[in-house]
């Protein structure tokens, strides 16, 4: 069924806004009698049936309430390396799908891409609706949230997680001797394209993260975060 996100608790009656209304009339090509989920992020799916679509807008009935059961049980947020080009994107759509909480672009010392704050502000409101698109799209309960990019130090000044894991192209821990039982939040550190500086390394290891491998080949920054979430989910019993 076609999930959309809204900032409200849906009640009863409800009228969607020209943008809303627009996805699910013309995206979406949905019409008077077909069905849809509303999230709001509260944990619960809301089922609604299309009542109209007058001059462009959508009229909608919710009809039940239902627990989202899509959530996993372990908050992931991915702390990426700010790659090239749009990398990032498909990054934060994949990511997405497989079940983050959180993703922020971090600047490292082997950052290419150095947006000013103009630029970085658009992207940060580009990627966000990646994010919402791709958790419509994967079912999910919550959008995750992208974080405004900032410096490797001070996330890993603020970074309050359970496990804190860097994956490093030098070699470390197998995640399933890491990961323990009941775990509920964990940072997940990836690099740019040329990995991370050993200082950085050394920096996140001060700060309690674990450095680990993804096995013997070295893969690309955009493939890293996916692999990474898809084996947490995996070792996590989330998928």
């Amino acid at each position: 069924m076609q999930k959309l996100f809204v900032d409200f608790i849906p009640e009863d009656k409800i009228i969607l806004n020209e943008e809303q209304s627009r996805h699910i009339s013309k995206s979406l090509r949905m019409k008077a009698g077909d069905m849809l989920t509303l999230s709001c992020q509260d944990g619960s799916d809301y089922g609604c049936i299309i009542d109209e679509i007058n001059s462009g807008i959508v009229t909608l009935s919710v009809c039940y309430k239902q627990a989202n059961n899509s959530e996993p049980t372990v908050n992931v947020t991915i702390y990426q390396g700010v790659p090239k080009g749009d990398k990032l994107e498909d990054v934060i759509q994949k990511c997405t799908e497989l079940g983050i909480s959180a993703l922020c672009p971090v600047l490292t010392r082997r950052s290419v891409s150095r947006p000013d704050e103009k630029s970085a502000k658009k992207k940060q409101a580009r990627y966000q609706k990646i994010a919402l698109e791709a958790a419509q799209q994967s079912g999910r309960g919550i959008v995750p949230e992208i974080m405004e990019m900032t410096s490797l130090k001070s996330v890993a000044e603020k970074d309050t997680a359970q496990l804190k894991i860097l994956f490093y192209e030098g070699g470390g821990e197998r995640l399933k001797d890491i990961i323990p039982d009941g775990v509920t939040s964990v940072s997940v550190y990836i690099g740019p394209e040329g990995g991370f500086e050993k200082e950085e390394v050394e920096l996140l290891r001060e700060k309690g993260a674990i450095i680990a491998s993804l096995g013997p080949r070295i893969l690309r920054t955009q493939t890293a975060p996916v692999a990474a979430t898809t084996a947490i989910m995996l070792l996590t019993d989330n998928m």
